[in-house]
C-alpha cells in the first residue's frame, strides 16, 4: 500500500488541498492520501489560527473520496515536527510506502524545517507547483542539496517504491488559492 502524506494547518482546508491530493493519487499511483492536520506548525504564528477541531473538521468536510482521509494522527502521536511524525508513522505502519507531498512553497521553506535532510532520507517527496514559488523552489537550497535524488517527472509513479532519498517535481496547473487569502476574504465579509 502506498500513502501520500499532505501535512498542513488546514486553516481552513480548501480546494487547493483537494487538488493536490487528487493529483497525487493519479500521478503517483497512490492508494490513499492522508491530510495530516497539524496540531501546531512551529514555523507559523498562532495569531489567527482556528482551533484544532475546527481545522480538522474543515479538512474532513473537503472530500467525499474515501481514498482521501483527513486525520488527527499527529495530535494523537503528540507531534508537531514532521521528522518525528514520519519516523513514527513508518514504525507504526511498516508495510506502507509513504510519500511526502508538498507545494513548491514548502520546498522553498524546507531548509527551515527541523531535520529536513532526515525527512528527505526517510520518505520520498513529491513537489507540486505553486504560483510565484516554482522556479524559486527548483533553484533553491533544498533542491540543490537534494539534486542527486531527483527523479524525472515521468518516473514519479515509481516514487513510493524508490523510497527515501528520492524526490520528483510534478509539473502541471498552478492554483493560487491559499488559506491566508480565504481567511482575509472571510474577515472582509
Amino acid at each position: 500500500m502506498s500513502v501520500g502524506l499532505l501535512g498542513g494547518s488546514f486553516n481552513p482546508a480548501h480546494r487547493g488541498h483537494l487538488d493536490v491530493a487528487r493529483r497525487a493519487l493519479a500521478d503517483l499511483g497512490l492508494d490513499e492520501v492522508w491530510l495530516l492536520v497539524s496540531p501546531g506548525n512551529p514555523l507559523k504564528s498562532r495569531d489567527g489560527m482556528a482551533p484544532f477541531a475546527q481545522r480538522l473538521e474543515s479538512a474532513r468536510a473537503l472530500t467525499r473520496d474515501p481514498r482521501i482521509i483527513a486525520t488527527d494522527i499527529e495530535a494523537r502521536l503528540g507531534q508537531r515536527y514532521t521528522v518525528r511524525t514520519v519516523a513514527l508513522l513508518k514504525r507504526r505502519f511498516p508495510r506502507v510506502r509513504f510519500v511526502w507531498l508538498m507545494g513548491a512553497d514548502g520546498l522553498v521553506q524546507f531548509p527551515r524545517w527541523r531535520r529536513w535532510r532526515r525527512i528527505a532520507h526517510l520518505v520520498p517527496i513529491a513537489v507540486l507547483p505553486r504560483p510565484g514559488f516554482t522556479m524559486k523552489a527548483l533553484h533553491g537550497a533544498a533542491a540543490s542539496v537534494l539534486r542527486h535524488g531527483r527523479v524525472p517527472d515521468a518516473a514519479a509513479r515509481r516514487l513510493a517504491a524508490l523510497g527515501g532519498g528520492h524526490w520528483a517535481f510534478l509539473p502541471g496547473p498552478q492554483d493560487g488559492i491559499s488559506a491566508t487569502e480565504l481567511r482575509a476574504r472571510a474577515a472582509r465579509a
